[in-house]
C-alpha cells in the first residue's frame, strides 16, 4: 500500500529508492525539502502534497533522510513504526560505508529485498492487528464484581433520620433546664419566668407584645420637613460657558479645512533636514551590543554536574578515566534534550513568540538534535542554544527577493503603474507606513499616487490629504518639475475596488510610477471588510499585498495573518488565489527585544518582512536584520 519510499543524504544524494507505482513523486520530494527540511520545520513528520501523504524521519548521525509517500486517502497506522525499523535496519546494515561518507562507488541495491521482506511483515502484522476483534472483560475484570453486598443495599430509614437530626439541629430545645434554677437562686429572674407557662411555651401576653412590636417595625417611618427655605432648583440642562471660548466671529481664524492653505504644512527644520536620507536601499536594524552577550548558566550548571559525576567514577576508573573523558563523546536523545528545550520554550514564549510557534520551533529543534552525536567539549544548552538560532535565522531570511525599487523601474519601462496594497487590522499604522514607503519612494525618484480606499474609517481621507500636503512641501514642484505626490480620493462610503481600479487607470493615463493603496482597518472575523478587501486584491491584482502588523502582539499574530489568508482564499474563486506576498511590522521601537512577533508572521505564513517601523518621521523605516533579531530573541 506504499506508493513511493526513498533514503537520500542531506547534500542530496540518493542512496535507495522504492517506487509502487508508475507515478512521478519528484515534485512532492522537491516541495518536501524546499517548503519543510530548509525552512526548520521539521517539527511535524507529516507533510501533505497534492493527493499524497508524505512521512519523514531524520538520521542527523549519518545525516540521512528517510521519506515514505502514500495516498492521502488511505489511513495507514504502522508507517511511524516502518520508518524506524527501516531506518534501523539501513544504519545496521550499511554502518561502516556510513561512517566513511563515501557513497558514490557502493551500490545499495540488496537493500530492497530486506525492504520487501520487511514491508510484507509489517502489513500482516497490521491486518492481524485489525483483524482481531476486542476480547470482553471478563465479571472479574468489571467494576461491579468490586461493589460489596452492603453497598448495594438502599437504606431508606436511615436516611430518614439523618434528615430528622439534620432538620433538629436548628430548633431550639423545648425544655431547658437552666431558666428553673436561676429562678430559684436569683429574686430578679422571677419576673421573666411569669411571661413562661407550665408547658414551657410563651403565654397571651407576651404573644401580644412580640406580635405589637412586629408591626411597629414594619411601619415606615415619617419623613421629617425642613423647615428651613431653599430655592428651588430650576429645571432643564443649563449652558456651559467654556473660557476664551470663540464666537461666529472667529470662524475664519479657526478654520483649517481650505486646501489652499499651505502655511500650515511648511516643514520645519529637523523635517528638511530628513530630505536626501533616504536614497537608494533602506538601512538595516541596528544590533545592539548588548545582543552579542550569551547566558552560559546552563552550560555553567552542565559543566558542573559533569563534573560531579566523573568525580564519582574517578576512583574506580583510575588514570586511564581522565583520558576516556576527554576524549568521549555522547550522543543526544529526547530525554537529554527536554530539559533545555522546556527552558528555551519558556524562553521564546517570555519573549513574545506565540504559544504554538514556540513549541514548534523546540519540536524542530529536537527533530534536527536527535540521535546527533555530541561533541567532547559541547554542551546540550549551548548546542540547543545554536541550533535554534540557526532555525530562527533560517526562517526570518525571505525566500525570495523582493525588490520594490527594481520592480518599479521595471514597471515603468512596461509604461504600467507598479500597486502596492495595504491590508491589516485597525490601529497598527497602515497609513503612517504608507506616507513612510512614500517619502522612501519619492527620494528615488518615482513618482507616487495614493489611492484613499478607507472609506470606513472618518477622518482617513484628512490624514492622507495631510500627509501630501506635507511630502509635497519637503519635495516641491519646482525641484522635480512635477508633483511627486497626489491623492485619489473619492469620500466616504464608496466601493473600494472601484476606487483603486479608477486610481490604476488615473496613474497610468498620467504617467505615475507607483500606485499606493490605502485600505480600511479591519478584523480578521469581520466577515464584510473581509469579502470586501478580497474583491479589492481580486479586481486589481497589485503586485504587491502587505500585511501591516504590530510588533506588539503574541498569539495574535498568528490568528491574524491565518485568518488574513484564509479569507482572501476563501471569497477569491479562483484556483490559485491570491494571498498576503509580505509584512510591513510597525512600532518595533517600543518593543525592546521582544521581537517574537517577527519569528510568529514569518514562520505562518513563509512570507519576508519587507519593512520595519521604527518611529514617526518619515525617515523611521528600515530592512529587517535576521541576525539582529535572532540575536534579541536569544538574549538572556
Amino acid at each position: 500500500m506504499l506508493d513511493f519510499f526513498t533514503i537520500f543524504s542531506k547534500g542530496g544524494i540518493v542512496l535507495w529508492c522504492f517506487q509502487g507505482t508508475s507515478q512521478l513523486f519528484t515534485p512532492s520530494v522537491n516541495a518536501l525539502i524546499k517548503s519543510v527540511i530548509l525552512q526548520e520545520r521539521t517539527g511535524n513528520n507529516t507533510y501533505s502534497h497534492e493527493s499524497l501523504t508524505l512521512k519523514y524521519k531524520l538520521d542527523n548521525e549519518f545525516e540521512l533522510i528517510f521519506v515514505v509517500a502514500y495516498q492521502n486517502i488511505l489511513q495507514l497506522s504502522y508507517v511511524d513504526k516502518f520508518l524506524t525499523d527501516i531506518q534501523l535496519k539501513f544504519r545496521e546494515k550499511y554502518k561502516n560505508v556510513l561512517l566513511s561518507r563515501f557513497y558514490g562507488d557502493k551500490s545499495f541495491a540488496e537493500f530492497t529485498e530486506l525492504f520487501n521482506g520487511l514491508l510484507k511483515e509489517t502489513e500482516d502484522e497490521s491486518k492481524r492487528d485489525q483483524a482481531a476483534k476486542k476480547k470482553m472483560r471478563t465479571f472479574d475484570e468489571s467494576q461491579k464484581s468490586k461493589k460489596t453486598v452492603s453497598s448495594m443495599i438502599e437504606r431508606k430509614d436511615g436516611k430518614e433520620e439523618k434528615k430528622v437530626n439534620k432538620g433538629k439541629e436548628n430548633k431550639m430545645p423545648k425544655e431547658t433546664p437552666e431558666p428553673p434554677i436561676a429562678a430559684q437562686s436569683s429574686p430578679v429572674l422571677t419576673s421573666s419566668s411569669v411571661s413562661q407557662n407550665s408547658n414551657g411555651g410563651l403565654d397571651e401576653e407576651t404573644r401580644m407584645k412580640n406580635l405589637q412590636k412586629l408591626l411597629n417595625k414594619n411601619k415606615k417611618k415619617p419623613t421629617t420637613v425642613n423647615k428651613s427655605p431653599e430655592p428651588s432648583k430650576p429645571k432643564g440642562k443649563k449652558e456651559t460657558k467654556w473660557d476664551n471660548s470663540g464666537s461666529t466671529k472667529d470662524m475664519a481664524t479657526l478654520d483649517f479645512s481650505s486646501s489652499t492653505d499651505t502655511v500650515g504644512f511648511m516643514p520645519s527644520k529637523d523635517e528638511q533636514a530628513q530630505v536626501g536620507q533616504m536614497k537608494g536601499d533602506l538601512k538595516d536594524i541596528e544590533e545592539d551590543e548588548d545582543d552579542e552577550v550569551v547566558d552560559d548558566s546552563d552550560d555553567s550548571e552542565e559543566v558542573v554536574a559533569e563534573q560531579k559525576s566523573s568525580n564519582k567514577s574517578k576512583s574506580s576508573g583510575g588514570v586511564f578515566s581522565m583520558f576516556r573523558n576527554l576524549v568521549g563523546s555522547k550522543t543526544l536523545t529526547a530525554e537529554s534534550l527536554a530539559p533545555a528545550l522546556e527552558k528555551m520554550k519558556d524562553h521564546l514564549i517570555g519573549k513574545n513568540v506565540a504559544s504554538d510557534i514556540a513549541v514548534k520551533l523546540c519540536d524542530s529543534v529536537a527533530a534536527k538534535l536527535e540521535g546527533k552525536v555530541l561533541g567532547t567539549f559541547g554542551s546540550v544548552a549551548s548546542t540547543v542554544r545554536n541550533t535554534l538560532q540557526e532555525s530562527c535565522v533560517q526562517i526570518l531570511s525571505p525566500r525570495r527577493r523582493v525588490d520594490i525599487l527594481r520592480d518599479a523601474m521595471e514597471a515603468k519601462q512596461q509604461k504600467r503603474p507598479y500597486v502596492i496594497t495595504f491590508c491589516g487590522v485597525n490601529g497598527v499604522g497602515k497609513s503612517t507606513n504608507l506616507a513612510k514607503v512614500c517619502f522612501w519612494l519619492i527620494e528615488n525618484g518615482l513618482s507616487v499616487l495614493i489611492a484613499a480606499c478607507d472609506t470606513f474609517r472618518s477622518g482617513a481621507v484628512e490624514q492622507l490629504r495631510t500627509h501630501v500636503r506635507k511630502l509635497n512641501a519637503l519635495h516641491p514642484k519646482d525641484k522635480h518639475g512635477r508633483e511627486m505626490v497626489q491623492l485619489y480620493e473619492r469620500g466616504y462610503g464608496k466601493d473600494s475596488a472601484g476606487i483603486a481600479m479608477e486610481a490604476i487607470a488615473s496613474a497610468r493615463d498620467y504617467h505615475i510610477d507607483v500606485v499606493l493603496v490605502d485600505t480600511a482597518g479591519r478584523m480578521q472575523d469581520n466577515e464584510p471588510l473581509m469579502r470586501a478587501l478580497s474583491k479589492l486584491v481580486k479586481v486589481n491584482q497589485p503586485d504587491l499585498v502587505l500585511f501591516v502588523g504590530e510588533a506588539l502582539v503574541g498569539n495574535e499574530a498568528v490568528d491574524q495573518l491565518v485568518k488574513f489568508n484564509q479569507a482572501l482564499a476563501d471569497h477569491s474563486q479562483s484556483a490559485t488565489p491570491r494571498l498576503i506576498d509580505g509584512i510591513i511590522l510597525t512600532k518595533f521601537d517600543t518593543i525592546d527585544d521582544k521581537v517574537g512577533a517577527a519569528i510568529s508572521m514569518t514562520y505562518t505564513t513563509g512570507q519576508p518582512i519587507v519593512f520595519v517601523g521604527t518611529g514617526q518621521t518619515y525617515t523611521d523605516l528600515r530592512n529587517l536584520n535576521a541576525k539582529a533579531v535572532v540575536s534579541a530573541l536569544l538574549k538572556p
